[in-house]
């Protein structure tokens, strides 16, 4: 999505953002050069769209599989801060990535093509029912095919229809996927978890193998093989932006753990990761800060 931020003088910054793009984003930063990071979606034939593309290339992650939609642009969003704390507005009614499952080969080609499938809550959302299904069918394909399938819930109520279709969707996703990755808070406002225990209790009904609750700076729950294990947040130096901290955490997390298997050693360094995304402004971390986290 196109990215609207505060800049200086009242003024605002444009950028290319969004939850799953994030991620990505995050993951070719920690990963290996030689492990290749692709992104699907959908984008228009217009000129944002274009420079949509080629941010994403010169982030080093690949642009291969994304379709071109005549007649669609880009979503857009604007970040508001209020004491480092984000809502949004969004204009996303024309956005071509409500298309992204509407040509089922491009989408088999993708997973088929891939090791590592991520998707969120917010993607589920966007999609008509017919293409959710789609979606999901692939994915759960390429589950059974001995892939690892990642999950954000990433619950946003004003993307959704209704609250019931809501909770249906995401848990479908949820069942779909090898590894969870909710925010608490979503989960005890949306689903009326009274603890993470709750929340993951009912994950586990799904079916999901491996959980990793993230609750803010309260710490982060992971719950993999059976066990359970606390992992405490990073406090940060100065929070600005928490836009795309869950995000970085993600994308931090998925890298580490892809390369060591440890994944409290992943949680450890996710959420130092996300410690130094909210001291900066919008969703993606400068480059010039990567080599420092890779050393600490």
């Amino acid at each position: 999505m196109v990215e609207l931020r505060q800049a200086e003088g009242g003024l605002l910054r444009k950028g290319f953002a969004g939850d799953t793009f994030n991620t990505a984003y995050y993951m070719r930063a920690f990963l290996p050069a030689a492990w290749p990071v692709d992104y699907f979606t959908a984008v228009g034939t217009d000129t944002i769209s274009d420079e949509l593309l080629a941010f994403i290339e010169s982030t080093g992650v690949g642009t291969g599989f994304v379709r071109r939609v005549p007649e669609r642009t880009p979503g857009l969003y604007m970040i508001h801060l209020k004491d480092g704390e984000r809502s949004f507005s969004y204009w996303r009614s024309v956005s071509a990535a409500r298309l992204l499952a509407d040509d089922p080969a491009a989408l088999r080609m993708a997973i088929d093509a891939s090791d590592v499938i991520l998707f969120s809550g917010i993607t589920l959302a966007i999609l008509s029912p017919g293409a959710v299904e789609t979606l999901l069918s692939e994915i759960r394909r390429g589950r059974a095919a001995g892939k690892m399938v990642a999950f954000d819930p990433n619950i946003r109520p004003r993307l959704w229809d209704d609250a019931d279709t809501m909770r249906r969707t995401i848990s479908a996703g949820a069942a779909a996927a090898t590894i969870v990755m909710p925010s608490f808070e979503d989960e005890a406002t949306h689903f009326g978890d009274a603890s993470i225990d709750a929340t993951i209790a009912r994950y586990g009904s799904l079916g999901v193998e491996n959980l990793v609750v993230k609750d803010g700076a309260e710490g982060i729950t992971l719950r993999f093989g059976g066990e359970t294990v606390f992992v405490p947040s990073v406090a940060a130096r100065n929070v600005l932006d928490t836009t795309g901290a869950g995000d970085s955490f993600n994308g931090a997390f998925l890298a580490k753990y892809l390369v060591s298997g440890d994944h409290c050693l992943a949680a450890e360094f996710a959420a130092r990761v996300a410690a130094t995304v909210i001291g900066h402004h919008g969703a993606l971390l400068p480059p010039a800060e990567f080599q420092a986290l890779m050393r600490g």
